[in-house]
C-alpha cells in the first residue's frame, strides 16, 4: 500500500489505496487498483457479483488424480488467530482447479477462485491435505521425496514461500464496460522450482 501511495498520491483519495482484491504475502502475481473514486465503486460491486474472473498457478504436495471443487466454509482459526481454517460456520468458499501436470509426490495445478477469502486457496488445499509447496505457514514440515533427485531436493529446501501465483485477472472496464483480460508469467523461483519438477520425473 505504501508502495502505491508513493507511486500515485492521489490513491490517499480512494479507499484502501485502491486495492480491491488482495494477494498473501509472497504470493506473486497480479493486483487490481483502482485510480478513483468511482473506479472503486464500480469494480468493487463486479467483485462482489463474481464478476471478476481470478486465475492462478500453484504447486501442491501430492499426486491429485484429477481437477475438481473445494467447497468448504472458511473462517479465522479459533487458536491461533493469525490463522484461517476450515469451520462449519466459516463464510461460503469455492475454489475450483484442474491439473496441469502431475510430478513425483506433487502436482501443477490451475485454480480459479469463485470467493475471494482471506488465504483460500492455501487453506483449501492444506485442508485436503495437498498443502501448497514451501507454505510457511499451512504447509507443515518439509516431506522430502522418496527417490527425489538431489537437484530437487535441494529447490525445495531453497523455496520458502508457497508456490502460488495470480497469473490472470479479467474484468469489465469500470468506465467503458469493455472487456479487459490481464495475465502475466511466474516469476523465476516459481518456474525454476517446475522445471527441477519436470526434470526428477524425467531422470532416468
Amino acid at each position: 500500500m505504501n508502495g502505491l501511495l508513493h507511486h500515485a498520491p492521489l490513491l490517499e483519495e480512494v479507499p484502501r489505496a485502491g486495492i480491491i482484491h488482495r494477494i498473501d504475502k509472497d504470493t506473486s502475481g497480479l493486483l487490481l487498483v483502482a485510480k478513483t473514486l468511482q473506479a472503486h465503486t464500480a469494480l468493487v460491486r463486479e467483485l462482489a457479483d463474481r464478476a471478476i474472473s481470478r486465475r492462478y498457478l500453484a504447486v501442491c504436495n501430492g499426486v491429485l488424480t484429477g481437477g475438481g471443487t473445494i467447497n468448504e466454509p472458511i473462517a479465522r482459526h479459533p487458536v491461533d488467530r493469525k490463522r484461517m481454517s476450515v469451520q462449519p460456520n466459516g463464510k461460503p468458499a469455492v475454489t475450483h482447479y484442474t491439473v496441469l501436470e502431475r510430478f513425483r509426490a506433487f502436482t501443477y495445478i490451475d485454480v480459479r477462485l469463485e470467493t475471494g477469502r482471506t488465504h483460500q486457496i492455501r487453506v483449501h488445499f492444506a485442508h485436503r491435505r495437498h498443502a501448497l509447496v514451501g507454505d510457511p505457514v499451512y504447509g507443515g514440515r518439509l516431506a522430502l521425496p522418496s527417490g527425489a533427485s538431489e537437484e530437487l531436493i535441494a529447490a525445495l529446501r531453497r523455496f520458502k514461500r508457497q508456490a502460488l501465483h495470480a497469473t490472470r485477472l479479467a474484468f469489465a472496464h469500470p468506465m467503458t464496460g469493455v472487456a479487459v483480460d490481464l495475465e502475466i508469467a511466474p516469476p523465476g523461483d516459481f518456474l525454476e522450482l517446475v522445471d527441477v519438477m519436470r526434470r526428477d520425473i524425467a531422470a532416468p
